[in-house]
């Protein structure tokens, strides 16, 4: 499968030189299998420049949402299958305890916040309400858990023909009520299941230790923890992700070093900077 990173920010950061490299689109995520399926994991800003990659010859596309907070969905309407009468989009992502799935997404796919409703959408479109067991979507064995962050939220393990293992979840807080962080077994921490022995992991990892420490609670990680919750689950590669719209492209370098000299992982870990292309 080849992954390709089109949005890589918690919020949107403010274009310019400070963020030139990591970049300032919110989170978004291609894969695309050999045998040409196309998913997208969640629908930040970055899915407008997605679209723009993918051939008119896909005539399916799966959509995969962790959540409904505005930075994961803020490009769903901007994205060019849904637009195409001959496309079939699916979309996948967590219902509330009042609300499906398409109910959700129509409050945002509506007026005043947006002039085009989900029932106007000439495409094809399906929606199917996570987490369930294991599904196949084209080639991709897909397997969805729900994820420590408020609200309901999930964390997606993407598994190809040849065994290969995606695991997705950028917003994540798998320390929050732990006594000591990391702790074993594993399968008693949020999402380790999801990341067992995954090839490539992109996770959460928005904050710096010292940020964390008042921060508790909101959700996310700092880069130490991830890199932590990396080793506890035994990944082969590590992105770090869902950056601070705050942090520069200088901050985030030399977060990353000092993250890396202090837990010393043994495995690769690759900045997620908009644009990496990761080939499992």
């Amino acid at each position: 499968m080849e992954v390709t990173l089109w949005g890589t920010r918690g919020s949107l950061a403010t274009p310019g030189p400070e963020t030139a490299r990591y970049g300032g689109n919110t989170s978004c995520v291609g894969v695309r299998g050999r045998a040409g399926t196309v998913l997208v994991l969640d629908a930040g800003t970055g899915i407008r420049r997605f679209a723009k990659t993918i051939p008119a010859s896909v005539l399916r596309v799966d959509i995969l949402l962790t959540h409904l907070h505005m930075d994961h969905i803020l490009g769903l309407g901007f994205f060019g299958p849904l637009y195409r009468p001959d496309a079939e989009v699916h979309i996948w992502g967590p219902a509330s305890s009042t609300q499906g799935l398409q109910a959700r997404l129509k409050r945002y796919l509506s007026p005043p916040l947006f002039p085009v409703r989900l029932n106007e959408l000439p495409c094809k479109l399906h929606f199917h309400e996570v987490p369930r067991g294991d599904v196949d979507i084209g080639e991709f064995r897909v397997c969805s858990a729900l994820v420590c962050h408020p609200g309901p939220t999930v964390g997606y393990r993407i598994t190809s023909p040849t065994g290969q293992v995606l695991t997705y979840m950028p917003d994540h807080e798998p320390a929050l009520g732990a006594l000591r962080f990391p702790a074993l077994p594993r399968e008693w921490t949020s999402g380790a299941t999801l990341a067992a022995n995954a090839d490539l992991l992109i996770h959460d990892s928005q904050y710096s230790v010292a940020e964390y420490g008042c921060k508790c609670g909101w959700g996310h990680s700092s880069l130490n923890q991830t890199l932590d919750f990396g080793t506890l689950a035994g990944v082969k590669r590590l992105v770090p992700f869902h950056h601070d719209p705050d942090h520069t492209d200088a901050d985030l370098d030399r977060l990353m070093l000092d993250a890396i000299d202090e837990t010393k992982p043994r495995y690769q870990v690759s900045p997620g900077m908009e644009g990496s292309v990761f080939e499992l």
